[in-house]
């Protein structure tokens, strides 16, 4: 089982191993993609996938909870996101890449959810007043705005995923991703005939494997032996002749539960860029203070120069601070120690000026940049292949999705026919 590194990467909370390691992310296409972007999340997504089954999605539904007054920015930024992800390093043969909207499933997953999820949880998310007071000049007072953390949560769960790429502010919406799962899984996981179908699913392991199942969910049971409870769910992790029911019903079973029907996602914390944007605060599109992914060196050259820097050097002469200077930051990120050492020395000596500070980090931007810009070049040049990328991926995606969709109307008691 393929592993996260741990110098990029900080599993919360253990997790019980009830499903195959599995991450989910996503962005929304509000737009073009710039360096914070790359830093802050492309970059991880590229270490994760040769570690990790990834699915990486376009979140456009997502971004209608806040532009659904002009839907079109969403059209025109899908395509171009995902040739900015492939040309950050997004390898199609190692991650799934789809579009949100494409999986109706997802839609139906978000309302069957919503039918058991307490309203307050919703109200009570950090994000959702803070967001209503920044976005002041838009009407946030819609049901899409304030049912996003839901919508996230079958996002995530209805790929069964236990891991997700967050910073620390996005923790508190994974948490409560856990909670709506979890209440879920109590609520409608004791199906009828639940014991019964358990112990057959136990004949299913073999003689050997149902023996120390039973030994092992005894001792759990009976002494509440941690350490006999994660045998046991390493045993059916490592099972490959189970349903995907019975493999449900059996890791619920251990400890005396019913069937595990949604996963419950941890917080894969990953460590944040500390790219700031051109103006020192933090680097957005709606701030106007980015350098795009792709964009040409002339554009970095001149947005870099324009740079703010330390008030203090009002003259060429005047000595400055590094650490009250945006342009620092950026040296940090793109700089080795010798130049960061040339830069502290030349800044707080009057030796260099801002222009000369500057120029190192000009050079590697564009250095950056470069492979970026010539492996965007063959998905511009015929777009086809993008979108026969993005049709695979979303073939896949459903058919994870509607495995998931499939279990919860039975659960929920709408499998009729």
């Amino acid at each position: 089982m393929k592993r996260c590194s741990r110098r990029f990467f900080e599993i919360i909370t253990v997790f019980p191993p009830m499903y195959p390691d599995r991450v989910l992310s996503g962005m929304r296409p509000t737009g073009a993609l710039h360096l914070g972007h790359y830093h802050g999340a492309l970059k991880n997504w590229v270490r994760l996938q040769s570690e990790v089954e990834c699915l990486f999605m376009v979140a456009d539904w997502h971004a209608l909870t806040t532009a659904y007054d002009d839907p079109s920015i969403i059209a025109r930024s899908t395509w171009d996101m995902v040739i900015d992800w492939l040309a950050a390093g997004i390898d199609p043969a190692q991650s799934t890449l789809f579009i949100q909207s494409r999986i109706p499933e997802h839609a139906e997953l978000t309302l069957l959810m919503g039918m058991n999820t307490p309203l307050a949880w919703l109200e009570r998310v950090p994000t959702y007043k803070d967001q209503i007071e920044k976005l002041s000049h838009k009407d946030l007072g819609t049901y899409g705005f304030l049912g996003y953390p839901l919508m996230q949560t079958a996002d995530i769960v209805i790929y069964r995923a236990n891991q997700v790429p967050v910073g620390e502010d996005q923790v508190p919406h994974i948490e409560l991703s856990r909670e709506i799962a979890r209440r879920f899984n109590h609520m409608y996981g004791r199906e009828p005939g639940f014991e019964a179908k358990a112990e057959a699913a136990v004949k299913k392991l073999g003689s050997k494997k149902s023996k120390l199942y039973d030994e092992l969910r005894t001792r759990y049971l009976q002494h509440g032996d941690d350490e006999a409870l994660e045998a046991c769910r390493a045993l059916l992790a490592d099972t490959q002749n189970l349903s995907h029911g019975d493999r449900e019903r059996l890791f619920g079973y251990i400890e005396g539960k019913g069937k595990m029907i949604l996963s419950e996602p941890q917080p894969l914390l990953t460590i944040n860029s500390k790219l700031p944007g051109l103006d020192g605060a933090k680097m957005s599109k709606s701030y106007g203070n980015y350098i795009a992914l792709r964009e040409t060196p002339e554009n970095v050259s001149k947005k870099v120069r324009g740079m703010m820097t330390d008030p203090a050097r009002a003259r060429r002469t005047d000595a400055g601070d590094p650490e009250k200077c945006p342009v620092w930051q950026f040296h940090q990120i793109y700089s080795d120690d010798n130049t960061r050492d040339w830069v502290v020395q030349g800044c707080k000596s009057a030796g260099i000026g801002c222009l000369e500070c500057k120029q190192p980090v000009i050079d590697a931007i564009n250095a950056e940049q470069a492979p970026i810009i010539e492996r965007a070049q063959p998905y511009l040049e015929d777009p086809t292949l993008v979108r026969n990328i993005v049709e695979d991926g979303c073939e896949k995606a459903k058919k994870l999705a509607s495995e998931t969709v499939r279990d919860v109307r039975e659960a929920m008691g709408l499998g009729y026919n």
